[in-house]
């Protein structure tokens, strides 16, 4: 089953400096965080902000090309996760067909806002991810780094970083 996501927010992992984007199911409390690269976390931020740059960025190209060929995109789901690694498909829709592709989560993020297109998180992800908010994280690793991981996470609150 498929849950529709908002983007509760984008922030820090104040550790190893990497970005993380909290999506969380629009009709619970469920959250999944993702750590994402630095320029894709640039490019999500400016499409939330709606910052254009004067030349545009390589999601922004994809969105040239996609209006220039007529083709849209429909729909954007996270629907795996195995060992630490998200999975997303974007699916579109054009005049002959429909498909979807394979993508990094950070990427079909940034490529949804600009379509305008709807984030959907598959319920495995949500399971795998062990994510609930106000539900305290099982914690796989259980060596110190794992700790340290798991109390950062439970502490992460959407109202620290904003709502978008």
């Amino acid at each position: 089953m498929l849950h529709r996501a908002i983007i509760a927010g984008l922030t820090m992992d104040s550790e190893s400096n990497t970005p993380i984007i909290i999506l969380k199911s629009e009709k619970t409390d469920q959250a999944v965080p993702i750590w994402i690269g630095l320029l894709e976390a640039t490019s999500i931020a400016s499409a939330l902000k709606k910052v254009s740059f004067d030349r545009p960025m390589t999601h922004d190209l994809f969105k040239n090309l996609g209006d220039r060929l007529d083709i849209v995109v429909s729909k954007v789901e996270v629907c795996d996760i195995m060992d630490n690694t998200y999975y997303a498909r974007i699916h579109f829709l054009s005049k002959d067909e429909t498909f979807s592709i394979d993508a990094r989560p950070s990427d079909a993020i940034a490529i949804a806002l600009r379509f305008e297109a709807p984030i959907f998180l598959d319920d495995k992800v949500i399971e795998k991810s062990q994510m609930t908010m106000g539900e305290k994280p099982e914690v796989a690793d259980q060596s110190e780094d794992g700790r340290k991981w798991a109390e950062y996470l439970e502490s992460l609150d959407p109202e620290d970083f904003g709502k978008v």
